[in-house]
């Protein structure tokens, strides 16, 4: 059992007032509060500890550097890659699924070849591909949604074929909340000989994730997803495609040598990290993830899970009100609608109460297109949230409707 009243002392922002009333943040699938562990922890960087890492032979230089590969070799365990260089700073998600876009695309993938998504995707899944088959005159191909916010197997193992070089899916669906039967998603990739790319920016900070025994070829991240600072995430990819990949930025940091006949790139995981990084936001996010395993994912998980439930049933009470993604293997998200009543005047309504969701599609316009919607709803959970702001949350949905129809 988590201590909850514990846990939300650790969160300073809980305790906002918003129009006169307490917060009841429910937008964590966007990004997630952070405790004050890990506020503390990039401001005692900065006030104490600050200076440009790799560079410098000073304390300052070394502590900071020191620290900013310490992390490093933390989320190596916490995801319980095989080597720390597999390891790739970036800025998030976002940016590490177009670091492989744009260079496992750019080197192996041609004309003909295809690329796999699901449709339940987020934009920052798809628009890459999209951007890389118009380039390349490849071929985009998409699993397709149904009607519960899944996808069938058999249909992937019709979809992913000889010809397909990279299948790129999301672990849990931000939209709808779906999680996918990855393992075997992967399996068939592999039979095909394609490799696999998995975004988990809505699966990290929900449940383990051990790359080596799904045998994931990149998995993606953010930190802002994860309690840790905005501007931070993740690239793994197993070290012998990394090895084969051009680096996706010039500059400090990814070479070994320069010369005007000629430059040397450095050795991973440097050579996809240019530039002076976010080096007090990784270091928090070390912070970050040493807060949540103190509490167990585990427990995080078993949470969540009953969180969830609670909230389906008592959204489901609701007449009128209709719940989109109903997978039986699901996380933090509800994604709904109230008959007749456009998404945004129920946040607006719901905002004016101090309950935070978000409105719209979500990143993800071709769900609410398969499903002939403009937007949802969309209350996500984390494990800071109680059974009483659900009740908040259901009681404003009913005052919403009352107002609005």
């Amino acid at each position: 059992m988590l201590d909850i009243q514990k846990i939300r002392a650790d969160f300073p922002i809980l305790n906002e007032k918003i129009r006169g009333k307490q917060l009841v943040y429910l937008d964590n699938g966007a990004s997630t509060q952070k405790p004050k562990a890990v506020i503390d922890a990039e401001t005692f960087y900065y006030e104490h500890q600050y200076a440009n890492i790799h560079r410098g032979v000073h304390y300052l230089s070394q502590i900071g550097t020191d620290l900013y590969e310490q992390v490093r070799r933390q989320i190596q365990a916490f995801i319980n890659a095989k080597h720390e260089h597999e390891i790739i700073y970036t800025k998030g998600t976002t940016n590490s699924t177009n670091l492989v876009a744009y260079t496992f695309g750019r080197k192996f993938i041609q004309e003909g070849d295809e690329i796999v998504v699901t449709e339940m995707e987020h934009h920052s899944n798809i628009v890459p591909w999209q951007i890389l088959c118009e380039e390349k005159k490849c071929i985009l191909k998409v699993i397709p949604l149904q009607q519960d916010g899944t996808i069938r197997i058999d249909d992937a193992e019709k979809i992913i074929t000889p010809k397909t070089k990279l299948v790129s899916f999301t672990y849990v669906s931000n939209a709808l909340g779906t999680v996918n039967p990855i393992k075997e998603l992967i399996t068939i990739a592999h039979k095909n000989g394609a490799k696999v790319l998995v975004d988990a920016a809505q699966a990290i900070q929900h449940f383990t994730i051990d790359v080596q025994a799904l045998d994931v070829d990149f998995l993606v991240f953010s930190g802002h997803k994860l309690y840790g600072p905005t501007g931070t995430g993740i690239l793994y990819g197993k070290e012998d495609i990394l090895n084969e990949m051009p680096p996706f930025e010039g500059g400090g940091d990814m070479i070994k040598t320069v010369s005007f006949k000629g430059t040397e790139f450095n050795d991973l995981p440097f050579k996809f990290e240019a530039g002076t990084p976010h080096i007090a936001g990784c270091i928090a996010l070390g912070t970050a993830i040493e807060y949540i395993q103190n509490i167990g994912l585990e427990n995080i998980y078993q949470y969540e899970t009953e969180l969830l439930a609670y909230a389906t049933q008592k959204l489901s009470a609701i007449d009128g009100l209709t719940i989109y993604g109903n997978a039986q293997q699901k996380s933090s998200v509800i994604s709904f609608l109230l008959d007749g009543i456009h998404p945004y005047d129920v946040g607006v309504l719901l905002d004016n109460q101090g309950i935070a969701i978000r409105t719209g599609h979500h990143c993800a316009q071709p769900v609410m297109d398969f499903y002939g919607i403009v937007g949802t709803c969309r209350a996500t959970l984390a494990f800071y949230n109680t059974k009483e702001e659900i009740d908040m949350l259901a009681d404003g949905i009913v005052r919403a409707k009352k107002m609005l129809q």
